[in-house]
């Protein structure tokens, strides 16, 4: 997802030029107010009885949306596998979408609506491992989008020629919004089909690979787009415009990739001309994270009345076709205008967010903190180490400290914003304190190898790094996921000697760091106990290293 700058209040020093960006971040100030949690949190973000008992397998979502009357109405056909037997099933579907009939192996399912909780009474004759198929129906105005993709919902507009231009984006408040699921990011369909009737004078694009094209008498068209792996249900996607499209063939690691763009007739000519940073990102993110993760479903570039989402082989692009995040730069550092951030951002999700996916909300960074560090990666890659580094730490000016990273579980509700910027700054510290390039582009390109296609937790993805570069890092996540504070090392020359301890961390915090004397990098071992090294003659102003995202107190 874009990063949060005006939503959570992240304001870069010097970012807001305008009213209305001054505007923008005004009307967010009510977001920074403490959750208040009910019983609708809980059935949305927790795994309940009524979800344990069923796994998901695969979707068939055969919708009409029509963009004059912002209305959809069509069936999701949910297939799933028995776990254990039981009496009912929670489907997600918030108002005002409603549905209207629930049919299994011919035989119609009495049902009853709580909040956005629809439960269906199932059949008594359900046997365990076995694979069944209901079919809803449903139908509605679905809620509009009215600042996507942060608010949720759909977004309604046309283009400079009149035409619809329709969206969906709907991470946070959830896939049902406008169309009924298993609304959990825990349990994902292994494949699914999307299939959009629309009007014959537009396209829609879904994710997957397009099997067919139906016209209609009366002037509608339906898309039939096939998803062949697992897709989280915020990742689902429905785009409609009078587009134009392209392709073109990318070698990648894993072989031939397809790479699709559709855009809107009017910007064809300088969409081609800035789509040429997908190959760019490509390269680069299959040298530091491994094979892009769908290659049977391609890669595709949409055109969308917003900034842009993640959306899984099916990224949605807004950004107005300039460099940086709509012409700004977030990190300051100059780097950030050398790339579209839409397009890097939001491919970089396609590794973490669609091919590692959070199980819960709460452990949001896995998504945002991997994807907003991938923003450096790029620059490294193509500019150099140098450049990278100066990307990601100019970016802490963007950081808080305002709540932990990580957030309250089982309730659909993610931490800080801090996940962003924070979350890169200390992948980029574990970097610095494991000093070998090499092993931590083994260790990155590891994680989607070894989690390919599945869902984790913070836990896992804590004890993989941990494994795997070696070091202890417990106290590190501590730290920068689960505290607000930031380490503070507290020096004192005596003499010939460093005196150095840790302050302002979590209990035991032992983290490694690098100061600079004089041009001479030293490797200290702080602990939050007074310790002693000796510097000789070495004399100068004691710096810290700039890779860590620590402060420096000098008594």
């Amino acid at each position: 997802m874009p990063t949060q700058l005006f939503r959570s209040g992240m304001v870069q020093k010097g970012a807001i030029k305008s009213l209305p960006l001054v505007l923008a971040f005004l009307c967010c100030l009510p977001l920074l107010l403490p959750a208040q949690f009910n019983r609708q949190d809980t059935l949305r973000g927790s795994i309940t009885p009524e979800r344990a008992w069923w796994d998901l397998t695969y979707y068939h979502l055969d919708i009409e949306v029509d963009p004059a009357k912002r209305r959809i109405q069509g069936a999701n056909t949910i297939q799933y596998r028995v776990l254990q037997p039981a009496e009912r099933m929670q489907i997600d579907l918030q108002p005002p979408m409603m549905i209207t009939a629930a049919e299994q192996a011919g035989d119609t399912l009495p049902f009853e609506r709580d909040g956005n909780v629809y439960y269906i009474d199932m059949p008594a004759d359900l046997k365990e491992d076995k694979v069944y198929e209901l079919r809803i129906s449903y139908a509605g105005q679905p809620r509009v989008a009215l600042r996507p993709p942060w608010d949720g919902g759909l977004t309604w507009e046309t283009d400079q020629n009149g035409n619809p231009f329709v969206a969906t984006s709907c991470q946070g408040e959830g896939a049902s919004m406008w169309w009924p699921c298993k609304d959990h990011m825990y349990d994902e369909p292994d494949s699914m089909l999307i299939s959009v009737e629309v009007p014959d004078t537009l396209m829609n694009v879904s994710n997957g690979r397009l099997r067919s094209v139906e016209k209609h008498e009366g002037g509608t068209a339906t898309y039939h787009w096939f998803v062949s792996n697992p897709i989280n249900n915020y990742g689902v996607n429905v785009n409609i415009g009078d587009y134009v499209h392209w392709s073109e063939t990318y070698e990648g690691e894993a072989g031939q990739l397809p790479c699709s763009y559709y855009v809107l007739r009017d910007n064809l000519e300088k969409a081609k001309k800035q789509f040429q940073q997908v190959p760019l990102m490509l390269e680069a993110f299959e040298h530091w994270f491994g094979p892009y993760p769908f290659y049977e479903d391609g890669y595709k570039l949409v055109e969308v009345p917003y900034l842009g989402m993640e959306h899984q082989s099916s990224v949605t692009y807004g950004n107005k076709y300039r460099n940086g995040y709509l012409g700004t730069d977030l990190s300051g550092s100059g780097w950030g205008k050398k790339f579209d951030f839409i397009i890097i951002h939001e491919s970089g999700h396609e590794w973490f967010a669609n091919n590692i996916t959070y199980k819960d909300i709460a452990d949001m960074w896995i998504h945002e903190g991997f994807t907003a560090y991938s923003e450096a990666l790029y620059v490294d890659y193509h500019f150099g180490k140098a450049a990278g580094a100066a990307y990601v730490t100019g970016t802490r000016a963007n950081i808080m400290n305002d709540r932990p990273v990580i957030g309250p579980y089982g309730v659909n509700q993610s931490g800080s914003s801090d996940m962003y910027y924070k979350g890169s700054n200390m992948l980029h510290t574990i970097r610095a304190i494991l000093d070998d390039d090499e092993r931590w582009r083994k260790v990155l390109r590891g994680l989607n190898r070894d989690f390919y296609h599945q869902t984790v937790t913070t836990q896992e993805i804590e004890r993989y790094l941990i494994k795997h570069t070696g070091l202890k890092l417990e106290k590190v996540f501590d730290q920068y996921l689960r505290d607000v504070r930031i380490p503070t090392l507290q020096i004192e020359r005596q003499g010939k000697h460093l005196k150095y301890r840790w302050a302002n961390v979590v209990e035991g915090f032992d983290m490694p760091v690098e100061v600079v004397v004089k041009g001479e990098q030293l490797r200290l071992k702080p602990t939050t106990d007074w310790k002693r090294k000796r510097l000789g003659r070495r004399k100068g102003k004691i710096k810290l290293d700039p890779d860590y995202y620590v402060e420096l107190k000098k008594r």
